[in-house]
C-alpha cells in the first residue's frame, strides 16, 4: 500500500464524521447527527460527491456516504469537514452489510450514483439494483422511500427498468438522457468522479427514481429475471 493511502487511512480514524464498521448504530443515527432530520444514503459513494453535494443543498437533511474504500471516503469526509457540513457523514463497510447499521424505516432515501454496472450476466446479482439488494434495503428504507439511480451504463439502466416492472416497483421518474434535458433538477447536476470519466463512452447519463412495493415477491421470480437477461444478451 502506498504512503499516501496509509496516511489517509490513519487520518480518517481521527475524523469525527467517519465511522468504520461501527457496532450498535442501528436506530441511533439521529443521535449521531443531533437532530431528527431525514437520512439519505449514498451507496458505493466513492469520493462522496453526492453526499457532500446534497449536504450543501439541504441543511435540513442528513446524508451518509457508504463505501468500503477508506482512501476514497477520505476525500469526501475531508471536504465535508473543511466546509463544516455537519449533516454529512461516512460509513465504511461493505454494501451487502449495510442493513446491519440501520433500524427499520430509519432511511428516507437512497442514491446509487455510477456504480459498477457488473456487465457480465454471471455478475448480475452484484448490481446494486438487483432484487437481492432491493430486499436488503427494504427493511431500513421508510415506506415509500425513494431509490435514485444515476448511471452512464445503458445496460444497467435497462436492467433496472426491467426490475422495476417485473417486481411491481413504483416508477416516479425516468430520464434516458439527462444531458439532453433543457431543465435539470439541481440534484442531477452534481457530478461524480466516474461521471466525468464517461467509462461507458456513451456521452449519455441515465436516471431513474422508484420506490419499492410492500412485497418484492419470492426469489423464484429472480429465475424469471435471469431468463429475461439471457434474452437481452442474445438480442445484443
Amino acid at each position: 500500500m502506498g504512503q499516501k493511502k496509509l496516511q489517509r487511512f490513519a487520518e480518517i480514524k481521527t475524523f469525527p464524521n467517519v465511522l468504520q464498521f461501527p457496532q450498535g448504530m442501528a436506530g441511533k443515527w439521529n443521535g449521531f447527527f443531533h437532530n431528527n432530520n431525514p437520512i439519505t444514503l449514498e451507496l458505493a459513494c466513492g469520493k462522496g460527491e453526492y453526499a457532500v453535494g446534497l449536504g450543501r443543498m439541504y441543511a435540513d437533511r442528513n446524508f451518509i456516504g457508504v463505501d468500503l474504500k477508506g482512501n476514497r471516503i477520505w476525500v469526501g469526509a475531508k471536504k465535508a469537514l473543511q466546509e463544516k457540513l455537519e449533516n454529512v457523514a461516512f460509513l465504511r463497510t461493505q454494501i451487502d452489510q449495510v442493513a446491519n447499521y440501520f433500524a427499520p424505516g430509519e432511511v428516507a432515501e437512497i442514491w446509487i450514483t455510477f456504480p459498477d454496472p457488473q456487465l457480465r450476466l454471471s455478475k448480475a446479482k452484484k448490481r446494486l439494483t438487483h432484487p437481492k439488494f432491493l430486499r436488503l434495503y427494504q427493511p431500513f428504507l421508510a415506506p415509500g422511500g425513494l431509490i435514485h439511480l444515476k448511471t452512464d451504463s445503458p445496460h444497467l439502466f435497462r436492467f433496472t427498468k426491467t426490475v422495476i416492472k417485473m417486481y411491481d416497483c413504483l416508477l416516479h421518474t425516468e430520464k434516458d438522457n439527462v444531458l439532453a434535458e433543457t431543465s435539470v433538477r439541481e440534484e442531477l447536476k452534481i457530478k461524480t468522479h466516474y461521471e466525468s470519466l464517461d467509462i461507458a463512452g456513451s456521452n449519455r447519463i441515465h436516471y431513474v427514481c422508484f420506490s419499492l412495493p410492500q412485497d418484492l415477491g419470492s426469489k423464484e421470480k429472480d429465475l424469471l429475471l435471469k431468463e429475461k437477461l439471457k434474452e437481452y444478451e442474445r438480442a445484443d
